[in-house]
């Protein structure tokens, strides 16, 4: 809980190169725990015979989840759903970067192995899948909570939801926690029927890369 309370605290901070080598060093930190406290590669969903596994799940949710962004994408409904400021100004090298790097390394590593690996591996040998579904997921929810503070203002389909005070900012905040709360349920949920970190890693990757993709040509 102390390395993912100062890990939040400085990658919030910090980002570019100095946030790459955080992520790393605390996934690695991370991993050290988990065998610190008895735990295995598998524990973490990371054993051997489980990654083809993984991996073919990942590549499924990686389609699934562009099949969805293109139709959400093409239809007028939906559209403005991908409009966020924060790529105003973004290049085509800065996406990449973001899809390809920061994506996969400060967001994905990182926050895969702290909680549909170490975390909920931990608690799943302690107390049980329901348990470890629950705390892995409660608290990614609240490690979004730095990462949402501006977010009622950056994407214009939510300004118009809660508007631009600080009741609606807290609330786009609240809103924020509690669904990825609830993605982290459906992560869990992979991690265990795949058998495999892999899987949730592959899906949250293409929910967030392809989203800043799609954003990035629709502006």
């Amino acid at each position: 809980m102390a390395v993912l309370v100062a890990a939040n605290l400085v990658m919030h901070r910090w980002s570019g190169l100095f946030g790459l080598v955080t992520a790393v060093a605390v996934s690695a930190l991370l991993l050290g725990v988990l065998r610190w406290a008895g735990g295995t590669r598998a524990d973490a969903g990371l054993a051997p015979g489980t990654l083809a596994r993984g991996a073919r799940w990942a590549l499924a949710l990686i389609g699934l989840v562009g099949v969805v962004y293109l139709a959400g994408a093409l239809l007028p409904a939906t559209r403005a759903l991908f409009e966020d400021q924060r790529y105003e100004g973004m290049n085509g090298s800065e996406l990449t970067l973001r899809v390809l790097v920061l994506v996969p390394v400060s967001t994905v590593l990182v926050e895969e192995i702290a909680f549909r690996g170490v975390l909920y591996g931990l608690v799943r040998r302690a107390r049980g899948t329901v348990w470890a579904t629950t705390v892995s997921s409660m608290l990614f929810g609240l490690w979004h909570v730095l990462p949402s503070l501006h977010l009622a203002t950056a994407k214009p389909a939510l300004t118009t939801v809660f508007g631009d005070s600080a009741l609606g900012a807290a609330l786009a905040v609240l809103s924020a926690v509690l669904f990825t709360a609830a993605a982290g349920v459906l992560f869990c949920e992979l991690r265990r029927r795949s058998g495999s970190l892999l899987a949730p890693m592959g899906l949250h990757w293409a929910v967030n890369a392809l989203g800043y993709l799609v954003g990035f040509l629709l502006r």
